[in-house]
């Protein structure tokens, strides 16, 4: 089991990070969430697919038992005990490692609902965002995800189990090459990650059948809505804080509709997002 390490620094800074989650959620209630933050249905054929997709796709690691009791109970009273339905994603969110994507010195945090600096200024999301927005966007075993906003890898793990192929981007490059080491680490061999900005999504590799954005821009950037194919949902935050979980889903003859779901708090979208701010 790795050392847990600790420091002054980190310690406010996860601090300060808990205190604003459980000021937001007292504010809001159970369904303002902050990021970076129902019944129970019996697995089906598809999850089984997906189940068996996802050993496939990586190696299964040897871990200290306490970190599978930790996502245990993460699935059963942060995400089955509220409105975290998708049989696929709660399995998979009991399966993957995320004590593995959050700093040694913070592992032992890493099921708690809350987010996690994982430095550079970003942070990974609470568990529970990262389950509605997959929910959101809806995988399938045979979908090409687009994951922007890598950080640490947790999410494009969790869309690896779920789907075919991810292209993931991070515009910050440090971590974008930590991220795509620890992926390969851990066996994912359908995630592909760069560094840059994802504004303009990834066009050599479109069009998409479900897109997540990890960072907030004040808009919904058109080139991602472009990339989506006929039936793709596009998950994102959009606008400043708090910002509004938006869905964009694109239907089968091309006609976009767009939907509110709740208030969030991301880290704002930097790069060619920032520069067509709306005023």
């Amino acid at each position: 089991m790795r050392a847990l390490r600790s420091s002054w620094t980190l310690a406010l800074v996860t601090t300060v990070l808990v205190g604003v989650a459980l000021i937001v959620g007292w504010l809001g209630g159970e369904w303002v969430v902050w990021h970076s933050g129902g019944s129970e249905a019996g697995l089906s054929a598809e999850v089984a697919s997906a189940a068996e997709s996802g050993s496939e796709s990586r190696t299964e690691r040897a871990e200290p038992p306490q970190f599978q009791e930790a996502r245990r109970r993460m699935v059963d009273r942060q995400l089955r005990s509220r409105d975290i339905t998708d049989p696929k994603v709660l399995e998979v969110m009991g399966r993957v490692p995320r004590h593995e994507f959050v700093p040694d010195e913070l592992d032992h945090e890493a099921y708690d609902d809350h987010p996690l600096p994982i430095g550079h200024g970003q942070t990974i999301s609470q568990p529970y965002i990262v389950a509605l927005m997959t929910q959101l966007a809806r995988p399938r075993p045979d979908a090409r995800a687009l994951d922007i906003g890598t950080g640490s890898g947790y999410q494009a793990a969790i869309l690896a189990e779920l789907c075919k192929e991810v292209y993931s981007i991070e515009i910050v490059e440090p971590l974008a090459n930590e991220a795509r080491k620890r992926l390969a680490q851990l066996g994912y061999k359908n995630v592909t990650v760069r560094a840059g900005d994802g504004y303009r999504g990834w066009p050599e590799y479109a069009p998409f059948d479900l897109i997540i954005v990890a960072a907030a821009p004040d808009h919904v950037p058109q080139p991602l809505v472009d990339q989506l194919a006929p039936g793709g949902r596009l998950v994102l935050p959009v606008g400043s804080y708090p910002q509004n979980l938006v869905v964009i889903e694109k239907k089968k003859d091309g006609e976009v509709e767009r939907k509110s779901v709740a208030p969030v708090m991301f880290v704002p979208m930097t790069g060619e997002a920032r520069e067509k701010r709306k005023d």
